[in-house]
């Protein structure tokens, strides 16, 4: 492994931090890496020193947040063995995340792409915890080929609405529990248990650290 200097560390850490601040206004289709390496002081060169394109610097925003969010939903989960309800925390965790870091969670819907894909490396927790719950009959069969792509789509749907409507957590739990249920039925869990979780995740009663 090349070992990076702290000179080039802080460029590329300066270019991503110009990256949240641009993609918080706007998609990255609009805006230019002119733009990108003024906001980060940094010379148009050293732009592409370190990425390819802006897709490529899109999916390095994108990789570093799921990251995060990863991160705080492996915590979350991490006394939970249910893979039902791992699934179905893992959307809480998003929601909140949605509502306490506002600015990244817009950089990540605006820079999403690769880390949609069903079988991309940051979705190997969501695919294990589908695929655990499929072959215990908990979900229907047809979750396992398409579970990731669903949840992820459902998940992406109530952040981008928690920042649309700027909702607070004491507000959240409505909207988060009509998603769980409707999530979790079309994965083929019956009805009143997914209520049972959908109850029991509530947003204002937890929290994510």
């Amino acid at each position: 492994m090349t070992d990076v200097s702290p000179r080039t560390a802080r460029t590329r850490a300066s270019l991503v931090a110009a990256g949240f601040e641009l993609l918080a206004e706007r998609p990255i289709d609009a805006i230019p890496i002119d733009d990108l390496v003024a906001k980060a002081g940094v010379a148009k060169g050293s732009f592409f020193n370190h990425f390819k394109d802006k897709s490529d610097f899109a999916a390095a925003i994108a990789t570093e947040v799921r990251l995060e969010l990863e991160a705080l939903v492996a915590k979350a989960n991490e006394t939970v063995s249910d893979p039902v309800e791992r699934i179905a925390g893992g959307m809480r965790v998003c929601l909140e995340f949605a509502i306490t870091q506002p600015k990244r969670s817009t950089a990540l819907l605006r820079s999403m792409g690769a880390p949609t894909l069903q079988e991309h490396p940051l979705n190997d927790g969501l695919r294990a915890d589908i695929e655990a719950a499929a072959s215990r009959n908990l979900i229907r069969s047809e979750a396992e080929r398409l579970g990731v792509l669903y949840w992820l789509g459902l998940c992406q749907v109530l952040m981008q609405d928690a920042l649309i409507g700027r909702i607070p957590l004491r507000e959240a739990d409505e909207r988060l529990s009509d998603m769980l249920v409707l999530g979790l039925t079309g994965l083929g869990v019956p009805a009143k248990r997914a209520g049972s979780i959908a109850k029991k995740l509530s947003v204002g009663s937890q929290k994510t650290s």
